[in-house]
């Protein structure tokens, strides 16, 4: 049975005084706690860990370099977030796709160098929206998936979340017959490549995931948690969210 989980991106936003509120962050005790990973700005990483300690909240990085070390101004090493107290980090997000034009090369690259460091890599795909009108739209995500997707993945180390990128933020959610559609899909590829281990990995839906349109959202079978952003920022909205996860 695939554990489900609520992981929050914090994205470019984020002070110390909001880590507080993660520690009031709670699954539940039930065999059905979701897990519970926040991926706050590199800065408030080592913060972060410390104020999680001990409970049910983990944190993650939001993005990682495909090398352990070297001269690389600005980046961050996947060895530095697991040192700062992460489990895990986003890699192949949209909008790193889209600002720093990063292709599914670099983020398997960089899922491969999560796996290094011994972090789960949460890899992000999702079309546009005039991919999504088009006739290749699942032809298109299935490309994105495998190509993202190294070879040594399990269902300990990878995750992988859905995240169309016209819904991101907009407060636009897909039809629940595509996303049933498009997770579907997505289990099937994985299954057909890994066997057994992508059965089982989880696939995440992202995009405009909210306290009022989560519960729905979580019916669907091959929906294993949501990547969620604003909402994640104040607990008083991520944690009815983290409940609907609870009771699917």
């Amino acid at each position: 049975m695939r554990r489900t989980l609520a992981a929050g991106n914090w994205k470019m936003n984020g002070t110390p005084e909001m880590l507080a509120d993660l520690a009031t962050l709670t699954g539940g005790a039930s065999d059905n706690a979701p897990q519970i990973i926040i991926c706050p700005p590199a800065p408030l990483l080592t913060r972060a860990a410390d104020a999680t300690e001990n409970g049910p909240v983990e944190i993650g990085g939001q993005d990682c370099h495909t090398n352990a070390k070297g001269a690389h101004t600005g980046d961050v090493a996947a060895t530095m977030l697991k040192n700062a107290g992460a489990s895990a980090v986003i890699v192949g997000h949209s909008e790193r796709r889209a600002d720093h034009a990063e292709t599914n090369a670099q983020v398997r690259a960089k899922a491969e160098a999560a796996y290094a460091a011994d972090l789960t890599a949460i890899i992000c795909i999702g079309e546009s929206e005039e991919e999504r009108l088009g006739p290749d739209c699942l032809d298109i995500i299935a490309a994105q998936l495998d190509g993202s997707t190294p070879d040594g993945a399990t269902a300990d180390n990878t995750v992988i979340a859905y995240e169309p990128i016209w819904a991101i933020g907009t407060g636009r959610v897909p039809t629940m017959e595509q996303i049933i559609e498009t997770h579907d899909m997505l289990r099937t590829k994985l299954t057909a490549r890994f066997g057994d281990t992508g059965a089982q990995m989880r696939i995440l839906y992202g995009g405009s995931v909210k306290p009022t349109n989560a519960a729905e959202i979580f019916k669907a079978e091959n929906v294993d948690g949501a990547l969620v952003g604003g909402a994640s920022l104040k607990a008083s909205d991520f944690q009815p969210i983290i409940d609907a996860l609870a009771a699917s």
